[in-house]
């Protein structure tokens, strides 16, 4: 049972960093400043980001324990202070997680303790990064030995950072796209969020898709790819790579179709308008719903031996 457990609680970890990271981020770049539409206005940006670092804070330390419970051979063994003590000096996942834990819990410390604004969003930001490029730290980036074990790692990093960025939109518009009264100035504020998140998202599908060549060359191998169906880990990347086509798909409707529609619908009556974020809401929720199973597949593939070591 502790397998499955790692792997859920890897998957808290992603999502907890990614929203974290992404998220704060897109307060800043994505909202205007102040006014209606602002981070400072909106009710959900500081339990949203507290929920994550807690959620980050709280499932690092329980995979710690799982992860000792298996390397040890049991539960009871695993708490003991001494098997504790040699993942964290012996091991790379001990001082990672000592990384995350601490900087979950400054996040969590900040917006508990500080009034929210745009530097409470810049720290949170901060930390999330530190989170996310921890992951690599213990992951198979992190791994790969000789000269081209830096661009693994730089690869890993940013394939990760990237993510975060895309997955904490995501989140954000979700919020913003809660049912709520008939407002203008936040359909305004939405569709201007929308929009500029255009260019942001085609520069991250771009660092994505090199990252992750990057990544496969280290991982399958030039000389695997034809047999990649024949691993369990190779048939998880292609489930994978299938499930990140799927949200292309439905990032390019929002982009084309969803978008302009509510902007056009803005200047109609509300019930277009209505319908409109309804379609978007629908999408969203649906593109968010693949991010997660992707993150459950990256959570998966990290306790796996990658195609190239088998």
């Amino acid at each position: 049972m502790l397998g499955p457990a790692v792997i859920v609680l890897r998957l808290l970890q992603f999502a907890g960093a990614m929203v974290l990271f992404g998220s704060s981020l897109f307060l800043l770049y994505a909202l205007p400043r102040v006014g209606v539409g602002s981070a400072h206005h909106l009710d959900w940006p500081r339990r949203l980001l507290a929920s994550a670092a807690g959620g980050v804070l709280i499932a690092s330390l329980l995979g710690l324990l799982a992860h000792t419970a298996i390397l040890a051979g049991s539960v009871a063994e695993g708490l003991k202070l001494e098997s504790l003590s040699a993942v964290m000096t012996t091991m790379s996942m001990g001082p990672s997680t000592a990384v995350r834990a601490s900087a979950a819990a400054l996040a969590l410390v900040i917006l508990i303790a500080r009034r929210p604004d745009s530097k409470s969003w810049w720290a949170c930001a901060g930390a999330g990064a530190v989170i996310s490029a921890s992951f690599a730290w213990m992951g198979h980036g992190a791994a790969t030995e000789g000269p081209t074990g830096l661009l693994h790692l730089a690869g890993d990093i940013l394939h990760t950072l990237a993510a975060g960025v895309w997955i904490g939109a995501l989140v954000a518009f979700l919020f913003l796209l809660r049912p709520r009264a008939p407002s203008p100035e936040l359909d305004a504020v939405l569709h201007k969020a929308l929009h500029g998140f255009s260019g942001v998202g085609s520069a991250l599908v771009g660092v994505l898709v090199a990252s992750g060549l990057v990544n496969s060359w280290f991982l399958v191998g030039p000389s695997r790819i034809v047999s990649l169906w024949t691993t369990p880990y190779g048939q998880l990347l292609s489930l994978k790579l299938a499930l990140f086509g799927g949200m292309l798909l439905l990032a390019a409707a929002n982009r084309f179709r969803l978008t302009p529609a509510l902007g056009a619908a803005t200047t109609g009556d509300s019930s277009s308008s209505a319908k409109a974020l309804a379609a978007l809401r629908r999408s969203l929720i649906l593109e968010t719903a693949l991010a997660v199973l992707v993150l459950g597949l990256v959570a998966w593939l990290g306790t796996l031996a990658p195609v190239s070591a088998q």
